[in-house]
């Protein structure tokens, strides 16, 4: 199994790194625009496996996207990150010209790749990924949602004092401080309502703490973060190569789905070897129905502007 990485910054790495150590694939590739970037970062990675026993082989190269050829998944997570007091919005005139050329050049080389997209704003990028390829929306993945996921769990296992991984919770909506949505009235603690242990007014400040996860992160590094989402990314990449049908928050083509059309935004899903293999479509109530609504609102306005992109 091989995955190429496009974009060696820190999530990138990260993402190598998790890959590698946990044997999700045999190859990986990471592909960076600055001359040697890729190529260090993958020789320093590599110069780990002793102590870590990994086999994966990890190679970098400068921009030559032969060297990417047959893989199995595409990351993209290139573009520039968003910087303190910058909203994701900000990011879609820079980055959506970037994310175009990623995938035209990827698919040269890798026409039956399964294409995850990181890069922000992700909702967008995602949906431009989709119409400029043209590709089934079945092989077009928005991370987003499974980060989102993974920051609530944190901040329930926080209020609970309680470990993180017996804690199941999910977040919906757009990959955005205004537009995701924690959806506390499903989270559980081993099978329980968290609703039991915690009151509405703590409920509140985990999902209002999740939304804003990604920003307090950027305001205490001075960019943003990477570990949990190049784990994040990893995670996806293992449902993926692995077939395991895990469900998971990603950003993907909706056709009528939650009252939705023409919008990639984070819904549960059914991923496996043939990516997006199932939408699951969970009974909200009519305030998380109203807040999928205005989040999509906002998705598609954000989706408008690429259409110089797109022409």
């Amino acid at each position: 199994m091989k995955v190429t990485i496009v974009g060696a910054g820190n999530v990138g790495a990260s993402c190598a790194d998790v890959i590698s150590y946990r044997g999700i694939a045999s190859e990986v590739v990471i592909l960076d625009i600055k001359e040697g970037f890729a190529e260090g970062k993958a020789m320093d990675l590599m110069q780990c496996a002793t102590n870590t026993g990994f086999n994966t082989q990890i190679s970098g190269v400068t921009n030559d996207y032969s060297k990417t050829a047959n893989s199995d998944v595409v990351v993209i997570t290139s573009g520039i990150p968003r910087k303190p007091g910058m909203t994701r919005e900000e990011l879609i005139g820079i980055n959506a010209g970037i994310v175009k050329s990623v995938v035209d050049n990827v698919l040269v080389h890798s026409p039956n790749s399964i294409i995850v997209v990181v890069s922000n704003p992700m909702d967008t990028m995602t949906y431009l990924a989709l119409k400029a390829t043209g590709l089934p929306k079945n092989r077009i993945i928005g991370m987003g949602g499974a980060l989102d996921s993974s920051r609530f769990r944190y901040y329930l296992s926080k209020a609970l004092d309680k470990p993180s991984n017996d804690i199941s919770a999910m977040v919906i909506g757009g990959h955005g401080d205004t537009t995701m949505i924690p959806l506390t009235r499903l989270a559980a603690y081993n099978g329980i309502p968290v609703s039991e242990f915690l009151s509405q007014e703590e409920l509140d400040k985990v999902a209002a703490s999740t939304m804003v996860g990604g920003a307090t992160l950027t305001g205490l590094l001075g960019t943003s973060a990477w570990y949990a989402p190049g784990a994040s990314v990893a995670y996806l990449v293992d449902s993926i190569l692995n077939d395991q049908k895990k469900m998971i928050a990603c950003s993907v083509l909706l056709e009528g789905e939650y009252g939705q059309n023409d919008i990639c935004i984070g819904v549960p899903c059914i991923i496996g070897k043939n990516g997006v293999e199932q939408i699951v479509e969970i009974k909200l109530n009519d305030a998380e129905k109203a807040s999928f609504a205005k989040s999509a609102d906002a998705v598609r306005n954000m989706n408008a502007d690429l259409q110089s992109v797109l022409a």
